[in-house]
């Protein structure tokens, strides 16, 4: 039962939150009551997650989970099982939904298991976070043909059978009235998508890979109310890029190539994520979006060069 003093208070707000609409998300919590309101932008819809055991792609499902999301937190292999386990009750404990799932990405027999066994579970699919992605670096003389395609494998290859899938449901259910389009995909790509970078030709080749094919079938499906767009991480505090940053003279240098002066949080790739992926961003559709605290804005020259 709400108190009368709870009552007035949440009459208030509201009142308030009407003399500034475009300035302010009120959000109320009364922790005694467990009561919260707040804005769940993405409420009863289904996204699979892939990758999410740990990371971005971690920090992605609990964003999602947050804005109301019911979250299949992918894994590729059973050594990640705990950690794919632990993010799920993270969630719940937060208030979310979650079950974890292992597919290998790279496999598209997993790929097609998975987006089935899903669709049965939930009854469709709603947002796909194309997120997994690893690097065997080399420098390009030294890398072998197993590096490359090992890359490739998991960071294209797996970004085309997931979005294959999450296409295929979109067409068949259309708008649901859960949102505004049928469906949104959200693949994970990079600042080297557009910087070079030397001696991980095999990565820096797959995000550029990302970049057009997902500008290509955003192409292809926006007449179709699918939007598919990508998120361009740059260095962001993850085990994939602990050697950057695990010492103070390692972070430092790394500093030196962000103008913002501080390392990315998989929290600032999740709240991009819930935009791209909530009806507040209906109009965008075949973009990147750079998540980098602006180290592609050639930081060399902020000295005047």
């Amino acid at each position: 039962m709400i108190t009368d003093f709870e009552a007035s208070l949440i009459k208030k707000m509201f009142e308030l939150s009407q003399l500034f609409p475009l300035q302010f998300y009120w959000k109320l919590i009364l922790t005694h009551k467990n009561i919260i309101i707040m804005d769940k932008k993405l409420k009863d819809q289904i996204a699979i997650v892939t990758g999410a055991s740990s990371g971005i792609g971690e920090g992605c499902a609990k964003e999602l989970a947050k804005a109301g999301a019911t979250v299949v937190v992918n894994y590729p292999l059973p050594s990640a099982q705990a950690m794919a386990e632990q993010v799920v009750a993270e969630i719940a404990k937060a208030g979310g939904r979650a079950i974890s799932y292992q597919c290998d990405v790279s496999k598209e027999d997993q790929v097609k298991q998975m987006f089935g066994d899903v669709i049965r579970q939930f009854g469709t699919v709603d947002i796909l976070i194309n997120n997994a992605g690893l690097q065997k670096d080399a420098p390009f003389t030294e890398m072998t043909l197993e590096q490359w395609n090992f890359v490739l494998g998991v960071n294209l290859t797996g970004q085309f059978l997931c979005a294959r899938e999450a296409i295929k449901e979109f067409l068949r259910r259309g708008v649901n009235g859960k949102s505004k389009a049928a469906g949104k995909i959200i693949c994970m790509s990079s600042v080297h998508e557009v910087i070079p970078w030397a001696g991980h030709a095999n990565y820096a080749a797959s995000k550029g890979g990302v970049m057009l094919m997902m500008k290509t079938i955003a192409q292809e499906f926006a007449p179709k109310k699918i939007r598919i767009n990508s998120i361009a991480p740059g260095a962001i505090q993850t085990p994939i890029n602990h050697d950057a940053w695990d010492t103070a003279a390692h972070l430092q240098s790394l500093l030196k190539l962000i103008p913002e002066k501080r390392i990315g949080q998989v929290e600032d790739i999740g709240k991009a994520a819930v935009w791209l992926a909530s009806d507040d961003s209906d109009y965008v559709n075949g973009t990147t979006l750079f998540v980098d605290g602006g180290m592609t804005l050639y930081p060399g020259f902020e000295d005047n060069g």
